[in-house]
């Protein structure tokens, strides 16, 4: 008998892990709750319980003889679903709501990092409006200012001028814009140099890394207009040394396993470190409890081995055996709705794609109306291809999105273009 998995999300980034799991021959059946239309057509089982419904996921589990889940989002992990799962005899992967709380606090990160000599921007946590203006209004800008808790994304602002970080400050701390999220928020150094995302399986103290990508945070060409999930990725990124790399592996990933460990709050899962490779070394930006999106995409691509293979040997307390592709790239342009990352219309029909060859469409923001999938979010589906160089991946993405209508959406021309030299 093969393996029933149960993959926790609905959008891009579910949708290439569940299309990953579905490929491994070690595998009968994935479930995806509650998924969205277009995973229908890789195969993937889709299951109409909302996320935060644990106790029906249980039951969904029990009854349905699932061997394990696998949990995408950030919310069900800060909710306490893997504790539940466990809890009820069930096997979860992904982090304990005490370890997710390394992404579901930015204050609470800072200080994992403070105490663990782990490298990161200058920073300080406020909570009142008046002192947070003085320290802004001190250090002068550009700065960046944080709304504590989890804002999709959105709950950064990289200030330019003291006025607009002001601003921002002021919608937090004072308009309650993200609600309790920003109730707190941590301002920090603005720092000058190339992000990227490292990702890791991380098992209590054992870090397996995976190939590196760059995500694109804002929402237009050439970093402009306001942050958004992300735009846009591609793995690996040839301007980040080597040595980087491996700094960053022992000088952040691994000293962050151990010290969560010794605060008793141990991590399995997935953690995903965003990095600024600056002059003085790898500092961390932020921390995620799971698979980034839209990078997920394009680093599952890179992945040689099987990945449910991997994650059920992680489970069974085994040594898993990875392999990530040595030559070639990956890329990936997410199609947004307009106005996004603000107020956006849906109801937009998708074009068909079945013309489109050598590109892989990861859907996110889709629903099904008579047989037709529409846009039905932010960020609607994610054009994927590979190719020998980032440029021919790129061009082969940029050539498919050229052939078809994007009535009502937009996307970024110039994902890819600062690894291209």
């Amino acid at each position: 008998m093969g393996l029933k998995i149960l993959v926790i999300g609905s959008g891009g980034r579910e949708h290439a892990i569940a299309q990953k799991f579905c490929q491994s021959p070690k595998v009968t059946t994935v479930f995806c709750a509650k998924g969205n239309a277009g995973m229908k057509k890789e195969g993937i089982q889709l299951v109409d319980i909302e996320e935060n419904d644990h106790q029906a996921l249980i039951y969904f589990a029990k009854e349905n003889k699932v061997d394990w889940t696998f949990v995408g989002p950030e919310i069900p992990l800060l909710n306490g679903l893997v504790d539940d799962f466990t809890a009820a005899g069930l096997r979860a992967f992904g982090p304990t709501k005490a370890a997710a709380f390394i992404e579901g606090s930015k204050d609470f990160a800072k200080k994992i990092m403070n105490k663990y000599e782990i490298p990161t921007a200058d920073h300080q946590t406020f909570f009142e409006f008046e002192a947070a203006k003085a320290y802004v209004v001190e250090k002068g800008a550009p700065i960046v200012i944080k709304a504590d808790g989890l804002a999709a994304g959105k709950g950064v602002v990289v200030a330019e001028t003291v006025e607009e970080a002001v601003s921002a400050l002021k919608d937090m701390l004072e308009d309650n814009k993200f609600g309790a999220s920003g109730a707190k928020v941590v301002v920090e150094e603005f720092l000058v140099g190339e992000e990227f995302s490292l990702l890791a399986f991380v098992r209590n103290q054992e870090v397996y890394p995976m190939v590196i990508a760059q995500d694109h945070k804002r929402a237009y060409d050439n970093d402009f207009g306001p942050n958004t999930g992300g735009m846009g990725a591609y793995s690996p990124v040839p301007q980040i040394p080597e040595e980087m790399i491996e700094e960053a592996i022992e000088s952040i990933l691994k000293p962050t396993a151990k010290g969560m460990v010794t605060e008793n709050r141990p991590f399995t899962g997935i953690l995903y470190a965003g990095l600024i490779a600056t002059e003085n070394g790898p500092k961390v930006i932020e921390f995620n409890a799971r698979f980034g999106d839209p990078e997920t995409q394009v680093v599952l691509q890179r992945l040689d081995s099987d990945l449910a293979q991997i994650i059920d040997t992680l489970l069974h307390g085994e040594q898993p055996t990875i392999h990530w592709k040595k030559e070639g790239y990956s890329l990936g342009v997410c199609v947004a709705a307009q106005g996004y990352p603000g107020v956006y219309e849906k109801g937009y029909p998708l074009p068909d794609y079945s013309d489109v060859k050598e590109t892989q469409i990861y859907y996110a923001g889709v629903k099904e109306t008579q047989g037709q999938l529409v846009s039905d979010g932010g960020r609607v589906y994610l054009v994927e291809a590979s190719g020998n160089t980032l440029s021919e991946a790129q061009k082969t993405v940029y050539d498919a999105l050229g052939k078809i209508e994007t009535k009502g959406m937009f996307y970024r021309k110039d994902i890819g273009s600062k690894g291209i030299q």
